[in-house]
């Protein structure tokens, strides 16, 4: 027996391209939705590596800030350790201050200079007393001002003529005055020990 095909021939060719058309369009299809799951299942990788990072990078500034803040406290202890440590060293420097003072006092007071009263506040002190004449005070002022080591700034706050007493026989005139001076502080025990080492080394520096 024959067969034979009445379908018409450009029928069959447009159902074959239709069908060879779908099944591009079903492969393309399924190659999309596999590069989709592909660059899905990669991006959901790089996420959860990139989430790791954070979490490890989290982790370590933790235990960074916790450092800062043992250092802050350290520092703050070692300024404190610091500010007692100098508050001792001043009480010590200046212990010996008045026997300083009143031994620089008689060097730096010259003939005809009697003082009547002293007075400290801090680093200034207030010095009163009677001279024979202006001379021997601007003397007193520039020892002060050039040949002390412990003194320095002097000021002469008042000069005046003492009125005579009616029944003293004493003809000669004497001046009150008044003047301020500022104490030098003197060095520490540290400076003071390390002043000679450091001219001990320049000593040898220059032998050398």
């Amino acid at each position: 027996m024959i067969l034979i095909n009445l379908l018409p021939h450009r029928e069959e060719k447009r159902r074959q391209r239709k069908r060879a058309f779908l099944v591009g369009l079903g492969l393309a299809a399924c190659g999309g939705v596999a590069a989709v799951g592909v660059w899905y299942t990669a991006l959901q990788q790089m996420t959860s590596t990139q989430a790791d990072r954070n979490a490890f990078l989290k982790s370590k500034i933790s235990v960074l800030d916790k450092e800062i803040k043992d250092i802050a406290t350290l520092r703050s202890e070692i300024e404190a350790l610091k500010s007692r440590q100098k508050a001792v060293e001043d009480l010590q420097t200046d212990r010996n201050t008045p026997v300083y003072l009143l031994n620089e006092l008689v060097k730096q007071t010259p003939e005809g200079v009697y003082l009547t009263s002293i007075r400290q506040s801090g680093r200034t002190v207030t010095i009163a007393g009677v001279a024979q004449t202006n001379e021997r005070v601007s003397e007193f002022l520039r020892n002060a001002l050039y040949n002390s080591p412990w003194l320095e700034r002097p000021e002469l706050v008042e000069i005046k003529a003492r009125s005579a007493q009616a029944n003293s026989r004493d003809t000669s005139r004497l001046f009150d005055f008044s003047m301020r001076v500022t104490l030098k502080r003197p060095q520490s025990p540290a400076a003071a020990a390390s002043a000679p080492a450091k001219g001990a080394s320049a000593v040898a520096a220059k032998s050398s």
